[in-house]
């Protein structure tokens, strides 16, 4: 904590008023003079709004990874999580540089990798999510998952949103609130969305895709944060509408999770996301597990961008 901050005496809070932005509140802090969070959010144009609600960043994650209004993200951070056994059903997926190229020629909006990846293989091609934590599936202990960069070493690897996963109900899940509060700190220093993967684990959690639990998932992402979010699809479109009610302002994007046996049915789950109000997915094995991965991942554009049918696009897999 700054000396400023230590010294601040009281805070108060003034109603501004201004024809651009109407009435909101901002913070005045007695004896604070270098207040370059206000000085900075305005000169990059994002408004004393941006500064009273932090909803400037939501809009900056949409537009760098929904242009299209939907979003479709590559998730390649398997490798710490799950091990190289995940790569084994399509041996080109354990070649980052195999993802790369196919999240560009996909057409996708972003690709996930943790730092050591986009150290090596990063090239530009899509925008950048830059994945601070990880645990790998060796532990057996309570879920916790801490950092392993931080947010200025994402933003120098070319990051355009950082992400973060946070286990609510596990024994750790205090550390993990602790560490996203600082990641927080830093994510609006840097002016870099925060992207919170939200999955309850641990505790009373008996069914991590439960539809009130994902809704909690949801719930606890907008709480701590998030300026998007990945979390489980309940099965069923009418209860992922209340997970995505309860997200508030804060975008969501469906986990892809394990393959499914079928690609149809992936594509069925992720016509309910859409149908629910859902930003888009978040997909990883689904797409890179697959033989022809790059095909499965045009259909999915399909689907995702155009509004076509499952029904329409079934005749494309053939």
């Amino acid at each position: 904590m700054s000396l400023e901050y230590r010294n601040l005496i009281h805070v108060k809070i003034k109603i501004i008023r201004t024809r651009r932005i109407g009435i909101n509140y901002l913070p005045y802090i007695d004896g604070f003079k270098n207040h370059t969070l206000t000085t900075n959010r305005v000169k990059k144009g994002l408004g004393l709004k941006g500064i009273c609600m932090q909803d400037g960043l939501v809009e900056k994650f949409k537009r760098i990874f929904a242009k299209r209004g939907r979003s479709i993200i590559l998730a390649y951070d398997h490798g710490i999580e799950h091990g190289p056994t995940d790569f084994l059903e399509n041996p080109d997926s354990a070649d980052p540089s195999y993802i790369v190229k196919l999240a560009r020629d996909a057409g996708f909006d972003g690709i996930v990798l943790q730092r050591g990846v986009a150290e090596k293989y990063y090239d530009g091609g899509v925008p950048l999510i830059v994945k601070l934590n990880g645990k790998t599936s060796l532990y057996t202990g309570e879920p916790l998952s801490v950092a392993n960069c931080t947010v200025e070493e994402a933003v120098s690897l070319g990051a355009s949103a950082v992400g973060y996963t946070i286990y609510a109900g596990s024994g750790y899940e205090w550390k993990m609130f602790e560490e996203v509060a600082r990641i927080k700190r830093d994510a609006l220093k840097f002016d870099i969305p925060l992207v919170i993967w939200s999955y309850p684990r641990g505790g009373k959690v008996k069914d991590e895709t439960a539809p009130e639990i994902v809704a909690y998932a949801a719930r606890v992402a907008l709480e701590v944060g998030a300026d998007a979010m990945k979390i489980k699809y309940t099965g069923d479109p009418k209860t992922f509408s209340w997970a995505v009610k309860v997200a508030g302002k804060v975008p969501v994007l469906m986990s892809g999770g394990p393959k499914t046996k079928t690609e149809v049915e992936f594509l069925k789950q992720v016509e309910g996301v859409i149908e629910a109000g859902a930003l888009g997915i978040a997909v990883g094995r689904n797409v890179w597990q697959r033989r022809d991965a790059l095909k499965f991942a045009q259909v999915l554009g399909k689907l995702v961008y155009e509004g076509r049918k499952v029904e329409e696009l079934a005749g494309e897999l053939q």
